[in-house]
């Protein structure tokens, strides 16, 4: 019978197929080529970042604030009495005395009334002295003695209320200051009211700033304030009013502090840069580049937890010098990430690296 070519041709081919698979699934001695055919697991890297070690120090808590000075007092000087403006006899700008005259107005009358007031005084304390002696003999009664008291204690309040009239005329500065501007001038007519001028007391100096509701139970009447004016001069003074009510849109409370100003060489409106001590803090110095933002834009400081993991802290700056930022908000002992916080997210596992230089937290580096 004679076989299919084909089915030969198969046939053999299966065989040395098999014969080839025997002879690969047998033991095979190691070789560099079976070692290395097995890859190598491959290793999770950790992003690094590097740290410095801080230890929380007492610091004096400072705040900063921006104001601007004022007068103590500011009076509009004005008119007792009605009359026409005859003189005005202190120049705008010029400091004035208590009781300097700032403006003069017309006697008219009041000169005359004085003068009439007193005959009328006059003659009652004769007529008093006449009925005294009569009462004395007899020739009186005591009623009209005490008739002719009565006339003399009117006849005394007519004359002292004519010369306060009379005076009148003369508006006078009621305390020492600045006379900033004059009103009226000579020819005006002032009815009872109406501004002479504009006076304003500038010894002592006020210095008006804004206290923040997270600042006000740290600062008391009293505590001493350092003060740059935009004009240069530093001066020292105290606070001595803190508002008990908060601006209804800032939400601060207005503070004043007093500085002397004996000679008014400092001016009212000038801006001034306040700084307040309130207490013993403790607090870290910090590197002012590491300052970072949070998701929702707060500031403050990331930092490693024992485990190695990104944390975030909001801090708050107190203070500041040539080595950095004195801020609040942070563990006493802890570890700043100072390069690479940038680029870890809260939560994240890091490699750290300490930085060969650590910072010192108010005379101690950790």
């Amino acid at each position: 019978m004679k076989l299919n070519t084909s089915y030969v041709i198969a046939f053999l081919a299966f065989v040395v197929i098999g014969i080839w698979f025997l002879i690969n699934s047998g033991p095979q001695e190691d070789s560099p080529q079976a070692t290395n055919s097995t890859p190598p697991e491959k290793e999770q890297t950790l992003p690094a970042v590097t740290y410095q070690r801080l230890t929380a120090a007492p610091h004096t808590n400072r705040y900063q604030l921006y104001g601007r000075t004022e007068a103590n007092r500011q009076v509009s000087v004005k008119a007792k009495t009605a009359g026409v403006i005859i003189a005005a006899p202190t120049p705008e700008g010029t400091t004035v005395g208590k009781g300097q005259i700032l403006c003069q107005q017309d006697v008219d009358a009041r000169q005359a009334r004085v003068d009439q007031a007193r005959a009328q005084l006059a003659s009652a304390e004769f007529d008093l002295r006449s009925t005294r002696i009569l009462v004395d003999k007899g020739y009186r009664s005591e009623i009209q003695l005490a008739n002719l008291q009565a006339q003399l204690d009117g006849a005394k309040a007519a004359v002292k209320s004519a010369e306060i009239e009379l005076e009148n005329v003369n508006i006078r500065a009621p305390f020492k200051g600045m006379y900033e501007r004059q009103i009226a001038e000579a020819g005006d007519y002032l009815a009872p009211g109406q501004p002479c001028g504009l006076l304003l007391e500038l010894d002592p100096l006020i210095v008006a700033a804004d206290l923040s509701e997270s600042q006000l139970e740290t600062v008391k009447e009293g505590v001493l304030a350092d003060i740059e004016l935009a004009t240069g001069e530093r001066l020292s003074g105290k606070v001595t009013l803190i508002e008990s009510q908060a601006n209804n849109m800032t939400r601060t409370f207005r503070t004043e502090i007093t500085l002397p100003n004996p000679k008014m060489a400092l001016r009212a409106g000038i801006t001034a840069t306040v700084t307040l001590e309130a207490g013993t803090v403790m607090a870290h110095n910090i590197p002012g580049r590491i300052m970072t933002l949070d998701e929702n834009g707060q500031v403050g400081v990331r930092y490693l937890t024992d485990d190695n993991r990104v944390k975030f802290a909001l801090t708050q700056t107190i203070d500041e010098n040539p080595s950095g930022l004195w801020v609040t908000g942070l563990p006493d002992e802890v570890r700043i990430i100072t390069q690479g916080q940038d680029f870890v997210s809260v939560g994240t596992q890091v490699a750290p690296r300490l930085e060969g230089a650590t910072i010192a937290s108010a005379g101690g580096a950790n």
